[in-house]
Formats: structure tokens, C-alpha cells, sequence
């Protein structure tokens, strides 16, 4: 099993969401600590290579958490958040990206 590690404010913001989100998207990171896939999952190209975005909706709203898995050393949490509109956000996605750049592998 990898460990987990949390870029940023990632670790609050999914500590934040709601305890149905948190405890979905939690078993989600587990399977991926594990070396499986989660069970609604994107990749996020323009991020970087080998990130993924786990999708995640209840009737609390929709809920996403952006992580790399290809390093052998951890699953970098790189970013959680509620999704408001259709498309993921630019801000999101920079965010997601900068902290990509952040990972010293």
C-alpha cells in the first residue's frame, strides 16, 4: 500500500465536505493506495501526466478529488473540491497543476 499525501490545502478541503462525500471519496483514495482504479474516475491531462480525477455526486452536490498515482513513493492528493458548474474550473485545474509541479519524484 502506498501512503497518502495531501499537496496544499487538499487534506482540509476534503476534511470540509460533507461526511457522505468524505467517507465515498476516502474508500476511493484507499482503493487507489491499494493499486486499483476508482469506480467513477477521468484522467486530467492538461494537469500532467498520470493525474486522475475521482467524480463523486450526492444529493449534497458533486464532489472531485484530483491525485497522482504513478509515483512509486506516494498517491499525491493534489487537490478536493465541490464542483459548482458543468465543466471543471480553470481555477481548479491550475491549482491542480501547480501543486503537480510541486511533486519532487
Amino acid at each position: 500500500m502506498k501512503p497518502l499525501e495531501f499537496l496544499g490545502s487538499s487534506r482540509k478541503d476534503l476534511c470540509e465536505m460533507p461526511a457522505g462525500a468524505r467517507h465515498a471519496l476516502g474508500i476511493e483514495l484507499m482503493t487507489v493506495r491499494y493499486g486499483g482504479e476508482p469506480s467513477d474516475f477521468k484522467p486530467m491531462k492538461t494537469i500532467g501526466d498520470g493525474a486522475y480525477k475521482i467524480r463523486y455526486r450526492d444529493s449534497a452536490g458533486a464532489f472531485r478529488v484530483i491525485y497522482v498515482a504513478k509515483f512509486t513513493t506516494a498517491v499525491y492528493v493534489l487537490h478536493a473540491f465541490q464542483k459548482k458548474t458543468q465543466k471543471t474550473g480553470k481555477y481548479d485545474i491550475e491549482l491542480a497543476a501547480r501543486r503537480y509541479r510541486m511533486i519532487g519524484v
